[in-house]
């Protein structure tokens, strides 16, 4: 059904060492998201950019959680954004940028619906766990922190933004497609208690059934999903521009498949697309696919 949309852009690079990721809502915009997301339907609105420091005018602070004051201040910009723009009957579709603003995106989805006294799920799609701290990140890049943070592990800054955590329970998280995890992510990744769909289960099961259980666990009780799609979820052959980039990733198919069984849900509450980097980019090709999946993931289908 013919959904009202707002598109919020989050240029943001602060989170990785590799530079150009806070180009991607500007990739994603010039490949057309809007068109064609009317030409679905949809009722669209682009209300711009959030606000977001720039690198080179700052001191990276803390050595163990890089730029963390800068991102925080960004995450809760971002989050009371997306908050009104549930409140006000949008579904927010956040285009970033590195993954460090799922915090934000995820703390305005989580106190919309805690106001209401209902919970939500949430589905992490990513070669990545994205489950370090600043205590066991070998890197101190806060894109590697976010989702447990989300689940109210690691800073302060991060973990009580809005003042309440988790912001999601563990039993309701699920991640699809990982591959790689720092060795001390492992230890927390299996003890939060998340479910978690590697590739390994993706070759041997298919993705039909992998994302048939994710959406079972994250829906179970809950009164949405948030969605969360990092690009390197899909094999670098299909999405060279990413910021991580991982091979052994899913495929054009697969990746299309997920998206769509994620709209025949009807449970998604929000989408958050990240880490899309142009300068390691050909011809825009990851932002088109990009743009392609959130199509799927809104309703779009073959026949």
């Amino acid at each position: 059904m013919p959904q009202k949309v707002r598109i919020i852009g989050v240029p943001m690079d602060l989170g990785q060492s590799r530079r150009g990721v806070d180009m991607g809502p500007s990739a994603l915009r010039v490949a057309g998201l809007l068109t064609r997301l009317k030409q679905l339907g949809h009722q669209v609105e682009d209300i711009g950019n959030v606000s977001v420091k720039q690198p080179e005018e700052l001191h990276y602070g803390e050595k163990r959680a890089k730029y963390l004051n800068e991102i925080a201040e960004t995450c809760r910009g971002l989050a009371e954004m997306v908050e009104r723009t549930l409140q006000e009957g949008f579904l927010p579709i956040v285009l970033g940028g590195d993954h460090s603003l799922a915090v934000g995106s995820m703390t305005g989805v989580a106190s919309h619906f805690r106001k209401q006294s209902k919970r939500i799920g949430y589905l992490w799609l990513d070669a990545h766990g994205d489950m370090n701290t600043p205590d066991s990140s070998p890197s101190g890049n806060v894109h590697g922190m976010p989702l447990a943070s989300i689940m109210g592990y690691g800073a302060p800054e991060l973990v009580e933004l809005f003042d309440f955590k988790p912001k999601v329970e563990p039993r309701n998280v699920a991640l699809v497609g990982v591959r790689e995890l720092d060795a001390k992510e492992r230890k927390l990744v299996k003890e939060s208690g998340v479910h978690v769909f590697t590739m390994r289960d993706i070759d041997e099961r298919g993705m039909r059934e992998v994302m048939s259980e994710a959406i079972k666990f994250t829906s179970d009780d809950a009164d949405g999903v948030a969605v969360s799609l990092d690009m390197d979820f899909v094999d670098p052959t299909d999405a060279p521009g990413v910021g991580t980039p991982v091979r052994g990733g899913v495929t054009y198919r697969e990746a299309h498949l997920a998206m769509e069984m994620i709209a025949d849900s009807e449970a998604m509450v929000s989408l958050e697309v990240v880490e899309i980097n142009p300068v390691i980019d050909l011809h825009n090709k990851t932002a088109l696919l990009g743009v392609e999946m959130v199509l799927s993931a809104l309703g779009k289908k073959i026949l």
